[in-house]
């Protein structure tokens, strides 16, 4: 038993009293039955003694002879009864107790009364009334000693009785304690800490067993508040983040059929713009980020160039197409929309392929909200994938533009294998006819078919060569840029002035078909200016005015005569003729401030826009 344990020692306390209760009582019972031992033989002695008395009062009246000397033995026999052993032995010690005063006037009435008046009494002759009165109070004495003794005795008895009583209730209440202290401190808490523990394989975490005291079942008890209170806050921080994962795996779920079916819009049309920006727009909804930008990294501007937005107050520089308003927002939308300003965080993706750095993905996010793992692994995919199209894209492109460049080649030797020699041949034909010596009415007529025929085979076989040369040109750069600077290096060192050139286009603007007749178009403007306006300065612009391709080659030379172009001039029909195979216009005129101006607009064609005509077309 330790003071750290209360229910122990309450129970031990209970029991110490049940044990305690019982050695008391058999203590007193013992003590008392050994207080009354003796008592009954002592009571029938002292009564015997009364009898004795009055036998001693016949005794003495028949005294003579030998009947003397047994009269004086029975007196002797007499006065030893009552000094006998037994008897005074339940005579108390203590002089002024009251039995003891009772027998010492016993004892005292024997010696100084009645003895010595049965001695004095005359042999044969009969019992006086003194003798006899003397007997009787005697006797009357023996009586109260005896009455006393009784007394005594069943007093004892009766406290005897009251112990055993008293021992029995005393029982009784304690045990009564016991159960009633045993029933509120043990049973009810344990049938309360029993039922929690059902509750709790239940699943049920709100029973509390609420038990005061220090015992050990009331720690235990709140042991068990504390533990049902922090299993209830498990099971709801378990069940929330079982709904915050299921609701991601929903979302992931969600966003990689976005993703499957963007993956094929986007590796089908060829056209990153159409088919990014809807499911980016899907893809922000569903992650609750946004806006999304992606830049790609062309190597003719200082920094990452914008390809698509998913949402803009102002149409992105880069459309093509004006009818088109799917990342257009208002000004309401957009002041929503997270950014540094209204406490939004930007995640940057890189977008790239083994050894190339393609573009960077900027994804906008609510600050407070944060960015799950979920969703970062989402967008890492969304960037892998928007590489493999960016990277698809640039081969088609460049195998396009070698596919075109080898038809052309091969038109060009054609050209050169057929055309070109029978037109070298004709030329030599005419040159013998220039040989024959024809004279009278014909020669005129003669020399003038012959001229013209000249004429017609010399200006055949320039534009001959005109083509020869336009279809042997080839981009053999990775991009219009460069192959529109190397031809600004070139008629520079021709012209002998620096031909200036200022190019804006976004990437991909153009496809390979395009991008060959623009820098024809150029490289015939440039040769015009070269061999005909006798300019100092030269220009050339390219660029792009949404959804048009704005190109000019300005001059401040001479001019045209007549302020017009020239209607046969064969370079200017073929420029014409690419214009309309670009669906543009070509302009060719003067400038107010001196020089001319040739101007080239179009509309640029994505190839999606091409697959589908030539697919409407089939």
């Amino acid at each position: 038993m330790t003071t750290s344990s209360p229910l122990v020692r309450r129970i031990a306390i209970v029991v110490g009293a049940i044990v305690l209760t019982a050695v008391v009582s058999m203590a007193t019972t013992l003590a008392v039955s050994q207080s009354i031992e003796g008592n009954a033989t002592a009571i029938n002695q002292a009564g015997a003694l009364r009898m004795g008395a009055f036998e001693l009062l016949a005794g003495s009246a028949s005294i003579g002879g030998e009947e003397a000397r047994s009269f004086a033995s029975q007196m002797e026999d007499y006065e030893r009864r009552l000094s006998q052993t037994s008897l005074i032995r339940t005579i108390p010690s203590a002089k002024d107790h009251p039995l003891h005063l009772q027998y010492q006037t016993v004892m005292e009435f024997w010696s100084d009364r009645l003895r010595p008046v049965l001695e004095a009494h005359t042999e044969g002759r009969p019992v006086s009334l003194a003798l006899l009165d003397t007997t009787k109070a005697f006797v009357a004495e023996v009586d109260a000693l005896v009455s006393m003794l009784e007394a005594r005795t069943e007093a004892r008895i009766d406290l005897l009785h009251v112990i055993q009583i008293i021992s029995l209730v005393f029982s009784i209440l304690i045990a009564l304690a016991l159960f009633v202290d045993l029933k509120k401190r043990v049973l009810q808490p344990l049938r309360k800490l029993v039922g929690i523990a059902t509750a709790v394989g239940e699943k049920d975490f709100s029973r509390k067993a609420n038990l005061q005291g220090a015992d050990e079942l009331s720690r235990l008890g709140a042991a068990f508040d504390q533990m049902t209170t922090e299993l209830a806050l498990s099971y709801h921080e378990l069940e929330s983040e079982a709904r915050t994962k299921t609701r991601e795996l929903e979302k992931s779920h969600q966003a990689l059929e976005l993703l499957h079916s963007a993956s094929r819009t986007l590796f089908a049309s060829h056209d990153l713009c159409s088919g990014a920006i809807p499911m980016l727009q899907d893809l922000e909804q569903l992650l609750g980020v946004g806006p999304i930008r992606l830049y790609l990294h062309d190597k003719n501007s200082n920094g990452p160039v914008e390809a698509v937005t998913t949402s803009t107050l102002e149409r992105p520089f880069y459309c093509r197409d004006h009818h088109c308003t799917a990342c257009l927002v208002t000004p309401e939308v957009y002041d929503e929309l997270p950014v540094e300003e209204n406490d939004g965080r930007r995640l940057l993706l890189p977008i790239r392929t083994p050894g190339q750095l393609l573009g960077t993905l900027e994804v906008w996010y609510p600050a407070d909200k944060g960015l799950s793992d979920t969703a970062r692994r989402l967008l890492e995919t969304l960037s892998d994938q928007l590489a493999t199209a960016i990277f698809l894209e640039k081969q088609i492109t460049e195998e396009q533009r070698l596919t075109l460049a080898e038809e052309r080649a091969v038109i060009a030797r054609e050209l050169h294998d057929s055309l070109a020699q029978s037109l070298s041949y004709l030329k030599m034909q005419v040159a013998r006819l220039r040989r024959l010596e024809i004279t009278g009415e014909q020669e005129k007529a003669h020399n003038a078919i012959l001229e013209e025929l000249s004429t017609g085979l010399n200006s055949a076989y320039r534009q001959l060569r005109e083509l020869l040369t336009t279809f042997r040109l080839k981009l053999d750069t990775p991009d219009l840029a460069t192959a529109l600077r190397q031809t600004v290096t070139e008629f520079s060192e021709r012209l002998g002035e620096d031909v200036r050139l200022d190019y804006d286009l976004p990437p991909n603007t153009l496809s390979p078909n395009e991008e060959i007749h623009t820098l024809q178009i150029v490289r015939e403007a440039l040769a015009n200016a070269v061999k005909h306006s006798q300019a100092t300065e030269v220009r050339v612009q390219v660029l792009f005015e949404s959804p048009k391709v704005q190109v000019r080659v300005l001059d401040n030379g001479i001019g045209l005569p007549g302020g017009d172009q020239p209607s046969q001039h064969y370079g200017l029909i073929i420029i014409q003729d690419r214009a309309r195979t670009l669906g543009g216009k070509v302009s060719v005129q003067n400038r107010p401030t001196g020089g001319v101006e040739v101007a080239l607009s179009f509309i640029p064609k994505s190839r999606h826009m091409i697959l589908t005509q030539q697919a409407s077309a089939g």
